[in-house]
């Protein structure tokens, strides 16, 4: 609105007392004050009602009046309840700083002018967005032509004030407007967005992180593949829908512009359909690589069709990459269900295998995953992997230089889980489970196969483990790690019981740290002077540990033996 039209209300009673070529600025917002600097709580366009408390003297205008000038304030209103006429060097003062100034009349209570802008400045920005939102709907509905989500969210912004992210089921940014978040943000709001649909609650959800409130939206797919609303069971979707993060709360917000905040999420569900859509032709092919694989093909079979999606995958790239296979599966519990996890699988890895630190909805654009029943099979081209050194002189300072690349340029089981952890196990709350398997690279067809059997091994000793997120890695096939997890649960119980029950005793009753000295000394290989810098001791003070561990347990740490034996116990707690 314009502040003319704060004087065509003649219920607000205002008075102008100078300013009348200012008028046709536009009114954002509206703040009551009686601080001498109000600065810090300014933004911009505010109407500014006082009660001139801030007065002792005439002096005290001139830099009143500065202040809100430089904060470009669209005008002041002062009451005359308190001083009765407003005074000169005011008028004076907001003359000199071409701020207009009205006087309110003592029978006229802020609140109803307060109210009054409020409902006039909402109502025209949600009249404006609205108009501007349908011609945007238009647009993406008739083709790719419509600008995407960053287009719809840039409107929220410049309409109604409001900052917007689109984030996927674990936090990573898919479309923002301004600043983007920062990833533990993300990460937290959509752990809070997905503990709130697994609970049943209508949206939008309200949470708060580092002290800002935020208001989270379901963006839900709406594609050819989804189940309808109102029979879908919220476990088909929670892993893989997107939300609108938007930084306000709603709680108070009238219906109108919740209403339009829905539109704003359809209209970002056909975006979500598009890249759905543009995921076809990879999924395809992890499908028809998948079964060649499995039905035991011959390779030179499975490297043709290898060659055919490589382009695809990779365009632009000239040589055959590595190849890594990672297996997820995602089970619900209850004797009453039967809902297959594997599309949700595959969502979850279409998520996952992208680098966290890459936004876009087309950012996973070189990961082909298929999925059968309640499996989901990624095929992850791997391309900075290096060639193999040369032999000869030389060759193993060649080799060691080469390493760190290599492992650099894998993939690593714990690393995936690292940022998504959390979140993933608010949406599988306590019903579910995810379990990952991840290969080791192979360079070819031949080795696609023991790939895909080493990742389903691994996935199954991720299983065997506790909690709702696990993985596990090709390293560990070839470890001790690989006969822990299937110990049945009681002996677990008993051994390390047994071994670390009388540790932790005596550490809650003398807070003696015997649990952490005895890791690190297992962790620094029986080093005295070592474990005994990590833990900033002297060494006699580790040697008295240690010989109390070995008291209260009966075991000798110089023997293999009894190292081991503590060793495992602490692996299996």
């Amino acid at each position: 609105m314009r502040l003319r039209a704060l004087l065509d209300t003649e219920a607000l009673g205002l008075r102008l007392l100078g300013g009348e070529d200012e008028l046709d600025r536009s009114v954002r917002g509206v703040m009551t004050t009686d601080l001498r600097d109000p600065s810090r709580y300014l933004s911009g366009g505010e109407l500014v009602l006082t009660g001139l408390a801030w007065r002792r003297d005439a002096a005290d205008s001139e830099p009143f009046v500065r202040i809100l000038a430089g904060a470009g304030v669209a005008g002041l209103a002062a009451g005359e309840a308190e001083l009765g006429d407003i005074p000169d060097d005011l008028v004076e003062a907001c003359l000199r700083h071409r701020l207009p100034l009205f006087a309110v009349h003592e029978t006229v209570a802020f609140a109803m002018i307060t109210e009054h802008v409020v409902r006039q400045v909402s109502g025209e920005r949600a009249g404006d967005l609205a108009a501007v939102v349908d011609r945007h709907r238009r647009l993406m509905t008739s083709g790719p032509a419509g600008g995407g989500p960053e287009v719809v969210l840039d409107l929220l912004t410049s309409d109604l004030d409001l900052r917007a992210w689109v984030l996927s089921p674990t936090g990573r940014r898919i479309a923002g407007a301004g600043e983007p978040l920062p990833p533990h943000v993300g990460a937290e709001l959509a752990g809070h967005h997905l503990a709130a649909t697994r609970s049943g609650r209508r949206g939008p959800h309200r949470a708060e992180v580092d002290g800002t409130a935020y208001s989270l939206f379901p963006i839900r797919n709406t594609g050819r593949g989804a189940a309808p609303l109102p029979s879908r069971d919220v476990r088909e979707s929670v892993l893989s829908d997107w939300l609108l993060a938007v930084e306000a709360d709603a709680g108070d917000w009238p219906a109108a512009r919740l209403d339009l905040l829905q539109g704003v999420t359809q209209l970002i569900a056909v975006e979500r359909d598009r890249r759905d859509a543009a995921r076809a032709v990879r999924r395809r092919l992890a499908q028809e690589v998948l079964e060649l694989v499995q039905a035991g093909a011959a390779p030179a079979e499975i490297a043709a069709r290898l060659r055919v999606a490589a382009p695809v995958l990779l365009p632009g790239l000239g040589t055959a990459p590595h190849w890594q296979v990672v297996v997820a599966r995602v089970e619900w519990a209850g004797e009453d269900t039967d809902l297959p996890g594997g599309r949700a699988a595959q969502a979850v890895l279409e998520e996952i295998l992208v680098d966290p630190a890459v936004a876009g909805p087309d950012s996973a654009d070189r990961i082909a995953v298929a999925y059968t029943g309640e499996e989901a099979v990624a095929l992850v081209p791997l391309t900075a992997l290096p060639a193999p050194p040369a032999t000869g002189a030389g060759a193993e300072d060649e080799a060691a230089a080469d390493e760190p690349e290599r492992r650099d340029a894998a993939l690593h089981a714990d690393a995936l889980l690292q940022t998504v952890r959390a979140p993933l196990s608010a949406g599988l709350a306590d019903d579910g489970r995810l379990t990952l398997g991840v290969s080791a690279a192979v360079h070819s067809a031949e080795g696609l196969r023991g790939a895909l059997e080493e990742a389903r091994h691994a996935r199954r000793v991720a299983a065997a483990r506790p909690g709702p997120v696990c993985a596990a890695g090709h390293h560990e096939l070839a470890s001790h790690v690989l006969l822990l997890p299937f110990v049945p649960d009681d002996v677990r119980r008993a051994f390390t019981a047994r071994l670390l029950d009388p540790l932790r005793d005596y550490d809650r009753r003398h807070r003696a740290e015997l649990m952490e000295t005895l890791e690190a000394f297992l962790d620094c290989d029986g080093s005295w002077t070592r474990c005994a810098a990590r833990l900033h001791l002297h060494v006699n003070t580790l040697r008295y540990r240690v010989g109390r561990i070995e008291q209260l347990t009966g075991r000798d740490l110089s023997r293999l033996e009894d190292k081991l034996d503590f060793f495992l116990a602490l692996r299996m707690r």
